[in-house]
């Protein structure tokens, strides 16, 4: 349904505990952890290319600035996702397309992301829904890095679960891996956490960042329907298509 590029996206993730996190999601979604841990991420980035399949890309409105806050779940059909807790974004339609057609907690914010020699600038502040949520991160990448076990398990998310009409669905999310790189904050301050109604972050962030990938996402489906596709499929672009 959708074409896009995620680039210049830097991942921050901070450990919980599981019981800290539960009762943030909804059932019937349940937490995934790793390492006895609930992991919370917040992924600045810019989004790039944005269109249908069969439309050309609009140079203003189809590239802009955008940070998640999110954590991990497993669906009821046993699948592994995200789950966000909100999505700031820098274009009005872009919001309220989301908000209608996936069903995503998306804000409108004034947003900038800023490349400087090697370091990256994401500054965000939220001006609807409500004004509660700003940021300001600054980090520097550094040498490439493997995937490892956390790394998947952080980065590697094909699938996003919503609620649309108070029913849950699922949206099939298809890229290459993530080349990731290691990462070190300079500066960062954000109250995305807060304005969730999470708990404050303890301690410094797991942090990666990735150059970026092209990705496709598809149309979102009940999640009772999952079961007549492959179990989970989605994935890189070498799997099978949406």
């Amino acid at each position: 349904m959708m074409l896009q590029n995620w680039c210049k996206l830097t991942f921050l993730h901070w450990r919980f505990p599981p019981a800290s996190i539960t009762s943030r999601v909804p059932p019937p979604l349940e937490l995934e952890s790793f390492d006895g841990s609930a992991w919370v991420g917040i992924t600045p980035f810019w989004l790039s290319g944005l269109r249908p399949p069969s439309l050309p890309a609009l140079p203003w409105l189809s590239a802009f600035p955008e940070t998640n806050c999110r954590t991990y779940v497993r669906g009821p059909d046993g699948c592994s996702g995200i789950w966000f807790f909100s999505l700031d974004a820098a274009r009005a339609a872009a919001v309220v397309g989301a908000r209608i057609g996936y069903g995503l907690p998306y804000a409108w914010s004034r947003m900038r992301v800023q490349v400087t020699g090697p370091r990256v600038l994401y500054k965000s502040r939220r001006r609807w829904p409500d004004q509660t949520a700003n940021t300001r991160i600054e980090v520097e990448p550094g040498r490439p890095i493997e995937n490892g076990e956390l790394e998947v398990f952080l980065t590697a998310r094909f699938r996003l679960y919503s609620f649309i009409g108070g029913r849950l669905t699922y949206t099939r999310v298809e890229h290459p891996p993530w080349p990731l790189h290691a990462a070190q904050v300079i500066h960062l301050e954000q109250t995305l956490t807060r304005a969730a109604g999470l708990p404050e972050p303890d301690g410094e962030p797991t942090v990666h960042f990735s150059p970026g990938v092209t990705v496709r996402i598809s149309r979102p489906k009940l999640v009772g329907a999952a079961r007549r596709v492959p179990a989970c499929s989605g994935g890189s672009l070498s799997s099978e298509a949406t």
